[in-house]
């Protein structure tokens, strides 16, 4: 049996996880290296890209940052999230703000330091990732429209790293970068309907806000309209393997999402709704691997 004092300490590192959002870390991480191989460096032996300790460095640099963003919006959103996440927000109490600060100032340090075995641009542009998340916790997220989407280049600067790194400027990067930037549009957009109780309670201007659920869905439908284009140009367009299959697959479950859209009304509905983009945006992740399923057994034999 734990001691009081032990299980005390778990559950400060288990709210400690939950805030930094250890869970979507790991998938980004994921997601890199699966860029990496599958996308920005197909011709690249497999071993080549994964002991590659530039990228790893870029990868665990980008990780802690992330990190870090978790940890000051938080910070920053505290009494909004007691409204809007009354349960999670009781565990991420467990940890002082105090603790929250610290933390967030070791791990984007140690982001510029790692970043610095890379080069003297790649610490310029944690540094600038560094900025831009403050900025976007502490101003930018309560503006209408701009705050979404701050957000979501925040989300995809991470593969932004890899993409520099590599040099890799065929179009079919910039096609999938631009699903995904509108997928994480969206869900951003529809997260707002979702925690519209606490952006009310403390004068958040977002689309909601300001302009009602109804437009907000006009604009998401407008957005989930836009990303089928470049779904369907990967499919028809260009080499994907059996990727193709995920795109056709979240295809139809986007035109779904539009129909169950403007039945919600509710903040369960738009639980439903952001979960739906987050399964659509995760699985895209994974799915990667079948751009090419042979590739990693050509490669190690």
């Amino acid at each position: 049996m734990l001691s009081r004092k032990n299980r005390l300490l778990l559950l400060k590192l288990l709210s400690l996880f939950s805030i930094v959002r250890g869970y979507n870390v790991l998938v980004i991480v994921i997601a890199q290296y699966l860029a990496a191989i599958y996308i920005m460096a197909p011709d690249l032996p497999l071993r080549s890209v994964v002991f590659d300790l530039s990228l790893f460095v870029i990868v665990l640099a980008s990780a802690l940052v992330i990190a870090a963003g978790y940890i000051i919006n938080s910070f920053y959103d505290s009494e909004k999230d007691l409204i809007n996440k009354p349960r999670k927000t009781m565990l991420d109490r467990l940890v002082s703000q105090r603790t929250k600060l610290s933390t967030y100032f070791v791990l984007n340090f140690l982001s510029v330091v790692f970043a610095s075995y890379v080069s003297f641009r790649a610490v310029l542009f944690f540094g600038a990732y560094i900025f831009g998340i403050w900025l976007y916790s502490h101003k930018l997220k309560r503006l209408p429209f701009i705050g979404n989407l701050v957000s979501a280049t925040l989300a995809i600067t991470p593969f932004f790293a890899v993409f520099v790194y590599y040099r890799n400027f065929e179009a079919v990067i910039f096609v999938h970068a631009l699903f995904l930037f509108l997928l994480i549009l969206s869900r951003e957009m529809i997260k707002d309907m979702e925690n519209l109780a606490g952006d009310l309670a403390l004068d958040y201007k977002t689309i909601p806000v300001l302009f009602g659920t109804r437009y907000s869905k006009i604009i998401i439908t407008f957005l989930v309209l836009l990303a089928l284009l470049p779904a369907f140009l990967l499919i028809e367009t260009f080499d994907v393997g059996y990727m193709y299959l995920y795109f056709i697959l979240a295809m139809g479950l986007l035109i779904a999402f539009l129909i169950l859209m403007w039945k919600s009304s509710s903040k369960k509905h738009y639980v439903w709704l952001h979960n739906i983009l987050k399964f659509i945006i995760v699985s895209g992740v994974f799915s990667i691997l079948l751009i090419n399923v042979d590739l990693v057994l050509n490669r190690i034999l």
